[in-house]
């Protein structure tokens, strides 16, 4: 696995640490990250992305403390055995549920009808 597993958006207002932790969140109840998986590691990622290393190490520790990621010695970081995909879909969907709250806020905002913000968003799920 490499370093561009995660999408960090420097200027977003969410720390960079919470981007991770939350990535990590979302790819694990998703189950494209699997129990035993193996990490990049913390400088691969800091230096893939031009972060600071601690920022990286940081969400690791986050993670690791929620139960997320385990360490192996030696090898790195990998995901936790506990650690497995959410069993429905609106278990995962529950882990969107702040993300849609804003967006649906901002489009409220933007007076954007409901309908062109749907389109909008099947439209870039299409994209991958």
């Amino acid at each position: 696995m490499d370093a561009s597993i995660f999408a960090i958006q420097p200027t977003s207002a969410e720390p960079i640490y919470r981007q991770i932790v939350e990535q990590l969140r979302r790819l694990i109840a998703g189950g494209q990250l699997s129990p035993g998986e193996l990490l990049p590691s913390v400088r691969e990622v800091a230096g893939f992305h031009a972060v600071n290393p601690m920022t990286v190490s940081r969400a690791y520790g986050i993670a690791e403390s929620e139960g997320l990621l385990e360490r192996l010695r030696g090898k790195g970081m990998a995901i936790a055995a506990g650690a497995g995909r959410a069993s429905t879909p609106a278990q995962r969907l529950a882990l969107l549920e702040p993300q849609l709250a804003d967006v649906a806020r901002q489009a409220r905002e933007l007076e954007l009808p409901a309908e062109s913000v749907l389109r909008r968003l099947g439209k870039l799920m299409g994209e991958r």
